[in-house]
């Protein structure tokens, strides 16, 4: 048994902070977190490290993640050699835990690419958060999966499952379903920015009947399901479909607010909005001209997401941290930025986006319960921060503020450098805090 006492504690509910706290695990999971004054006896035996008034905080969940892109270029996610992939896959998956992100729930992978790196990752030959494996994105012909014209002939299989019709879908999800996928990646509508004659967001890729097939086998085959759904028509299509999992969801109607409403319990939403943001910062070095269609609709876009973040706040449906990052506009490493704009655009307090990054992304990750929060019986997935993101949300951002991530009661410090020994025992714990001023 191993307590960290003297620390400030988050424990993932926006309402609760505790100056004074203990935090007690054992066997990867919480025994105590809360004041100090009230923690139970402690048996000889137990490891008691002072935690210098450190900030301790659940172990964040990527809700969006993308861990086998390569922070390519958007149209070129398909671009890189799986041999390539898989190696920067392995970096990216220990920059993300490095990060503080212990679980991530994947929104598509390249070729087959987390469904082994979720094996490897289990069985401890690589360090990565806890993982919800995708498989390559399914859409239709001319879908934002199909990035290539037919008159380029590529033969080219890394990203999109390109399906007509009920049982093609069907056949792509069982495809998915025996290479070890746990999540299903579906392209409802499209993009902005797409190659070629792509469609746009607003043109439904799927008719009905295939997206409830495709659903219908994921679940049946114990599945989850999400979707790139960015207009009030995708959003609805995929609540009626019965999708887990919706990204985007810029624009909403009221039809498709009262349908997230009344499905709350079941669905989450992510914004996912760090690739609007990023884009607009960045793209004439897309090529793309100020008052172009793709600058006023990404930033029409942007606006539209501020209101509909708004209302389904309202209307208490659960909204999770998580944004596209693997691109090479918001690339790997810097997945806490998308805290920042929760509070930034979105009007979280700083407890609120925590909160949404562990509490809710728990929730989502593992709906039995026993994740995203530090509470008597969850699993031990801490950060340990120099510092009060409460205060500072951007704190995170640094990877010089994150002084441990502990992972199912196992501790790593140093992810983020490439040459350390990232997994540390209780007393070299101990010693670290205790070097490591906190101001």
């Amino acid at each position: 048994m191993i307590a960290l006492n003297n620390v400030l504690l988050f424990n993932g509910h926006a309402d609760h902070f505790c100056p004074d706290a203990t935090v007690v695990y054992q066997d990867g999971a919480v025994v105590y977190a809360g004041p100090s004054e009230g923690c139970p006896d402690l048996d000889g035996e137990t490891q008691v490290i002072d935690g210098h008034g450190h900030f301790v905080m659940p172990g964040m969940v990527e809700s969006h993640a993308h861990l086998s892109y390569t922070n390519n270029g958007p149209l070129e996610l398909d671009k890189s050699p799986v041999e390539e992939v898989v190696i920067k896959t392995i970096q990216n998956a220990r920059v993300m835990l490095g990060s503080g992100f212990t679980s991530a729930i994947s929104f598509g992978s390249v070729h087959r690419v987390d469904a082994f790196l979720k094996r490897g990752i289990e069985c401890g030959d690589v360090l990565g958060p806890r993982l919800l494996a995708g498989g390559r994105d399914i859409g239709s012909t001319g879908s934002n999966a199909d990035l290539h014209p037919d008159y380029a002939q590529l033969k080219i299989d890394g990203l999109g499952m390109i399906t007509d019709g009920p049982w093609e879908v069907r056949k792509a999800v069982r495809t998915l379903s025996k290479n070890g996928v746990d999540v299903v990646k579906v392209m409802i509508d499209g993009e902005l920015i797409s190659s070629g004659g792509g469609i746009k967001p607003g043109v439904l890729g799927f008719t009905d009947e295939e997206l409830d097939v495709l659903v219908s086998e994921a679940h049946h085959r114990g599945m989850r399901v999400a979707c790139h759904a960015r207009s009030a028509a995708a959003v609805k299509q995929a609540v009626r479909g019965g999708v887990d999992f919706i990204g985007h969801a810029n624009y909403l109607d009221d039809e498709a607010l009262e349908l997230l409403e009344a499905n709350r319990d079941r669905v989450f939403v992510g914004p996912a909005v760090a690739w609007e943001i990023t884009f607009l910062e960045h793209y004439q070095s897309f090529g793309f001209e100020t008052g172009s269609p793709e600058h006023e609709g990404y930033a029409a876009e942007l606006e539209a997401t501020q209101q509909s973040v708004k209302r389904m706040r309202e209307a208490g449906i659960r909204v999770l941290v998580g944004g596209d990052y693997g691109l090479n506009i918001t690339p790997h490493g810097t997945y806490a930025k998308e805290l920042q704009y929760f509070t930034d655009y979105f009007g979280f307090s700083p407890s609120e986006a925590l909160q949404a990054a562990t509490k809710h992304g728990g929730e989502a990750f593992m709906p039995e319960g026993h994740l995203g929060t530090l509470e008597q019986g969850k699993i031990a997935d801490m950060v340990l921060l120099k510092g009060n993101p409460l205060e500072d949300i951007t704190l995170l951002q640094n990877p010089d503020n994150i002084a441990a991530v502990i992972k199912e009661g196992e501790i790593y410090t140093d992810l983020l450098a490439k040459q350390s020994p990232h997994h540390k025992d209780a007393a070299a714990l101990g010693h670290l805090l205790g070097t490591t001023p906190c101001n």
